[in-house]
């Protein structure tokens, strides 16, 4: 049984699922059951505007601690922002970096749904679906040029590129990476030779950046519709995931192979009927070269968390390490990337399932950990969200901080624009 072409889990568009979300968040708050919070804290709950709405995408931290995100909706314009959390004291004080204007017929950007990256320079890279032409951007955010002396101090847009929906790509809800020699990498969900999405590279000249296509995906058997990052490895080789096409219509893994004569596409796997469908997510590597990542549906669950291994001769090992069954069957599980720590540890969320009751009886989400062993993975269910005051329903991946304290981000909240939180596992 493959997943249909073009189904999401967010069946009709973005703007349905935070409607759809913000209902049940409504119900929960009425008919949640209360649970403790255990160690986890909001060091910031939304409001809409001016600071923003439904931070759909995950966090990064800088080396001085500092938080970075978006949001999708909010902000002054209403169309999303970009976001700096700073420690101050025992709180945390929220700095709205950039706010997206109203589309503007070509310009900016509006809607990412996607984390910001840092740069070597300490600039912010990202993506929005919407805007600039109705296609998404590639942007660059850069700190002012002196010291700010105020606590609002917000930095300056660049728009590396405008998407314009044809052969090109068009919408990325995916982060973007850079390579040692500043290259941009990244995905879009539309677009192409077939509408299907590309994978596309942004370089750097004098005059500003020129985009080349490096694949466009063709759907069954190859790959449709990718959601997700990329990941470079040290030959340079990258390697993502596609929600939609495969041999069996839900879902693949590919890697993508530089040449002389440009890029070679390998399918790395296929996902079928019993291994799990929809990998959202960005995959990772450990230190030895493997990849994980996260698929959002199971036939028996709520989505699985995979690994694959190198075999030699272009050859890769599947194994599903974790069948994930937190909530009803059939609900969205993981959506988000994986967070692994020095012990190779791995760290997830789970959009619905958890606590009875919340979210009209599918759980409003959890945050689980699989520690390795000898007789393999263990896990562990580290929260279950109620829908309270915690918010739920979180979408993308997490960040960590030198003392393991685990930080993320989800929608309702006291508001329900969404919350900011620190787990302490």
């Amino acid at each position: 049984m493959a997943r249909p072409q073009g189904e999401s889990i967010f069946p009709v568009s973005l703007l349905f699922a935070v409607a759809l979300v913000t209902a049940l968040v409504l119900l929960t708050l009425a008919a949640a059951p209360v649970v403790e919070a255990q160690t986890l804290t909001v060091i910031h709950g939304f409001h809409g505007s001016p600071d923003g709405s439904a931070p759909w995408a995950g966090l990064v931290r800088d080396g001085a601690g500092n938080v970075y995100g978006t949001t999708t909706m909010g902000g002054e314009s209403g169309y999303g922002m970009v976001f700096k959390l700073s420690k101050m004291g025992s709180g945390w004080t929220l700095d709205p970096l950039y706010s997206f204007p109203q589309p503007d017929q070509g310009q900016d950007g509006a809607e990412p749904n996607a984390p910001v990256v840092i740069g070597p320079d300490g600039s912010l890279y990202g993506t929005t679906t919407m805007g600039g032409g109705n296609r998404g951007i590639v942007f660059k955010l850069t700190p002012p040029p002196t010291v700010c002396r105020t606590t609002i101090c917000p930095w300056n847009e660049t728009v590396l590129y405008r998407f314009t929906g044809g052969e090109d790509g068009g919408n990325p809800y995916s982060p973007v990476i850079l390579d040692a020699a500043g290259n941009i990498y990244g995905t879009t969900q539309s677009g192409g030779t077939a509408n299907l999405g590309v994978v596309f590279k942004l370089t750097p000249t004098g005059s500003g950046w020129t985009e080349s296509v490096l694949y466009s995906f063709t759907g069954m058997p190859d790959g449709s519709q990718p959601e997700s990052g990329l990941v470079l490895d040290a030959a340079g080789n990258l390697y993502g995931t596609t929600a939609d096409g495969g041999a069996g219509g839900s879902g693949m893994v590919f890697q993508l192979v530089p040449s002389g004569s440009g890029w070679t596409e390998n399918v790395l796997y296929s996902f079928g009927p019993m291994d799990g469908y929809a990998p959202f997510g960005s995959l990772i590597f450990d230190r030895s070269g493997n990849l994980f990542g996260t698929t959002a549906y199971s036939y028996s669950g709520d989505g699985t968390v995979f690994e694959l291994s190198p075999a030699g001769g272009g050859q890769w090992n599947f194994t599903n390490i974790q069948f994930l069954t937190s909530g009803a069957p059939g609900v969205p599980g993981a959506v988000g990337t994986l967070l692994m720590d020095n012990s190779g540890n791995l760290f997830g969320t789970t959009f619905e399932g958890g606590l009875p009751g919340c979210g009209l009886g599918f759980g409003c989400g959890t945050i689980f950990e699989l520690s390795p062993g000898a007789g393999g993975w263990t896990y562990n269910l580290l929260y279950q969200y109620t829908g309270e005051s915690d918010g739920g329903f979180p979408v993308d991946g997490l960040t960590r901080d030198s003392r393991g304290n685990i930080y993320g981000a989800g929608w309702g909240g006291n508001s329900g624009n969404g919350v900011v939180f620190e787990l302490i596992p």
